[in-house]
Order: structure tokens, then C-alpha cells, then sequence
């Protein structure tokens, strides 16, 4: 499996999503991304309450630790790399997190539009 050219949304070098927790499709840190992601984990969004349990109740629990997967569950405040389809989900319910858009691949840009990443995008500066 080899990711796809690393860039991001903006058509730059894509940056790093996180190093703690481990994330990507890869863990690399990054939203790389290869014909095998199925599931397009693309978007370095940043958790929140609310978003985490949301996607419990949609059934991806990603706030429960699973040691023998080597997950350390997320908190609010944790980046990851979140698949394209339920980031648009959450945005259509009213619950997305925020978005690291130099960290989000622009192969999400297949599932997710840009104005949508855009309106969740954090601060820069």
C-alpha cells in the first residue's frame, strides 16, 4: 500500500495531524491516504464532547481505550484523522468538529466540500 501524493486541501505539502495520539490511516501522523482507505481518513479535525459522542451514538465509539488495537481512545482537545463521509455527516447534523485544513488531505475533497471544511476550519495565525 502506497499513500497517494501527500497534499493537502490548499494544494500544499500536507502537515501533520498528530504524533499523540498516533493517527492516520497509516499512523504516520498524517491523513495519508491509498486506494485501500476505504473509508477516505482524511480530515485532521480536532475532538470535541460533543463530536465524540456523536459518533458513539452513530456507532464509532473512538472515545473508548482498545489496547489490543493500540488505541488509546480520544479526548476532547485530540487531533485525528476522521473519515471524509462522517465528517459530512456530523457537518449535516450540526456537531463537525473543528478542522486542521494544512493537515487535511485534499482527497477529501472527493466526499467533502471545500466551503464545508472551510466553515469548520481553525483559527490561523
Amino acid at each position: 500500500m502506497e499513500p497517494v501524493d501527500s497534499v493537502n486541501v490548499l494544494g500544499a505539502a500536507l502537515a501533520s495531524c498528530s504524533g499523540d495520539p498516533v493517527t492516520g490511516f497509516f499512523r504516520d501522523g498524517h491523513c495519508n491516504t491509498c486506494k485501500a482507505d476505504h473509508g477516505s481518513h482524511t480530515v485532521c479535525a480536532v475532538m470535541t464532547a460533543e463530536f465524540l459522542a456523536y459518533s458513539k451514538y452513530v456507532g464509532n465509539d473512538l472515545s473508548t481505550p482498545r489496547p489490543e488495537f493500540n488505541f488509546p481512545g480520544l479526548k476532547a482537545g485530540d487531533h485525528w484523522c476522521l473519515c471524509a463521509a462522517r465528517f459530512l455527516q456530523a457537518h449535516d447534523e450540526g456537531c463537525a468538529p473543528r478542522v486542521n485544513l494544512a493537515a487535511t488531505h485534499k482527497r477529501a475533497l472527493d466526499i467533502v466540500p471545500l466551503s464545508v471544511l472551510q466553515s469548520h476550519a481553525l483559527p490561523t495565525g
